[in-house]
């Protein structure tokens, strides 16, 4: 397979007669439901055979491909990489998979959606992390309408795990976990239901996504996860955790999580290695490349790298320019931001720099907007930099909003581990 961008003039049945491959396969991996592609838009064309384009060499499909050029050369030993003409037929081959795990998320919504979107992506996932229970100012848990999801994913040979959260109707409330971590019976009533409420409901493990932690709660909290641990470890219950993305821990905002402790403590670390532009910050891609890769570095100097899931998303933002403070952006799915620009008819553009696509649009009320997102190039290049350091996954944000292509992209690079 191989990524295709679409050029001025194309149009889907073109696309499909160039590469010999039905129309519907297109927009089945692709998501399509509309025929109407623009200029600069990624098509993932699922064949392992390419058809040679004017001004195409071995260098510029091994990359369109994610494939080494040397073995793509190997795979075609009758082609002469300095003679290719178009019409050529070039064999793509495939790579080495390397055994990792996919930890996803997904905010469950009804019974028979929660199932049904498990079991679409059960070949893909190792982990599932239900989302959510949060805890209030007492350490009780909010109830969780979870069975059908936990049961779908035993079925799927997923192991579900509770994502256990400080989320409120305001947002991640960093005074409640402040008040769990310092007050000692607060705290063991949390562990005691946090501990309950996997086990009575069949879960296979807790993922702690307390977000916000305060720099004076730090070591605070390392002793609040070695206490759960030994609970985890007692019940036979995996530990994971989400923590923000940082490339050093000088950052006074995520000083509250000790990289190096909480790593030697938990199963998974789960990087949540996006959000560098939100909603509230001025436009720009939520995953630059080089900060995800400067954070996975730092995260495998100080942990066994086995241990880090690389958190990737399925989303980007919307915002209005120029950007305010007191306009914000709004979150875009892929498939919503693609739909968009093909209603829209504007042309992606893509940031080498950032493996972040965007557009530009005028909004039915005349405001100019600025759109980035993810989409399967960001995708890939996200999934390399899992494949070539070695970690122990990739996870996702989240599978409600999971793009069509994630499936193909990532069994290129990975045998999907199952426990």
């Amino acid at each position: 397979m191989f990524v295709y961008t679409v050029r001025a003039g194309d149009s889907l049945f073109g696309i499909s007669q160039k590469f010999d491959i039905p129309v519907n396969t297109l927009r089945a991996a692709n998501g399509l439901t509309a025929t109407n592609i623009v200029t600069g838009q990624a098509l993932l064309v699922t064949s392992d055979v390419y058809t040679v384009q004017p001004g195409d060499s071995l260098w510029t499909i091994s990359r369109m491909a994610y494939v080494p050029l040397s073995a793509l050369r190997q795979a075609n030993p009758e082609i002469n990489p300095e003679r290719l003409s178009p019409g050529q037929k070039i064999n793509i081959p495939e790579i080495e998979r390397r055994v990792a795990t996919h930890f996803s998320y997904t905010q469950l919504r009804t019974p028979a959606l929660d199932q049904a979107v498990i079991a679409d992506n059960a070949p893909y996932l190792t982990y599932i992390g239900l989302f959510e229970t949060h805890f209030n100012w007492n350490g009780d848990l909010s109830p969780l309408n979870d069975n059908a999801a936990v049961l779908a994913s035993w079925r799927g040979r997923v192991t579900p795990v509770i994502t256990v959260t400080n989320l409120t109707e305001t947002g991640f409330n960093s005074a409640l976990v402040q008040r769990v971590l310092n007050t000692p019976d607060v705290q063991q009533r949390l562990i005691d239901n946090m501990i309950n409420f996997a086990t009575s409901n069949g879960y296979g493990g807790i993922n702690v996504d307390f977000e916000g932690v305060l720099p004076a709660d730090r070591n605070a909290f390392v002793m609040f996860l070695q206490a759960l641990q030994q609970r985890t470890q007692a019940a036979g219950l995996n530990l994971s955790i989400a923590v923000p993305a940082k490339t050093d821990d000088t950052v006074p905002w995520v000083r509250g999580y000790d990289y190096a402790a909480i790593g030697a403590i938990v199963d998974q670390f789960f990087i949540m290695a996006y959000d560098w532009h939100y909603v509230g910050s001025e436009p720009g891609p939520t995953a630059p490349i080089q900060d995800v890769i400067a954070t996975v570095n730092y995260a495998a100097s100080v942990m066994d790298r086995n241990k880090i899931i690389m958190g990737t998303p399925f989303y980007g933002y919307d915002w209005p320019i120029p950007f305010s403070s007191q306009n914000p952006g709004r979150a875009i799915t892929y498939q919503a931001a693609i739909n968009l620009a093909m209603s829209e008819q504007v042309p992606i553009n893509y940031s080498t720099a950032d493996q972040s696509a965007y557009f530009y649009y005028t909004d039915d009320s005349g405001q100019n907007r600025v759109v980035w997102f993810e989409d399967v190039r960001s995708l890939f290049k996200k999934a390399q930099i899992v494949y070539n350091s070695r970690i122990g996954g990739i996870g996702t944000w989240q599978l409600n909003f999971a793009m069509p292509q994630y499936p193909w992209v990532f069994t290129h690079f990975f045998q999907i581990r199952k426990v």
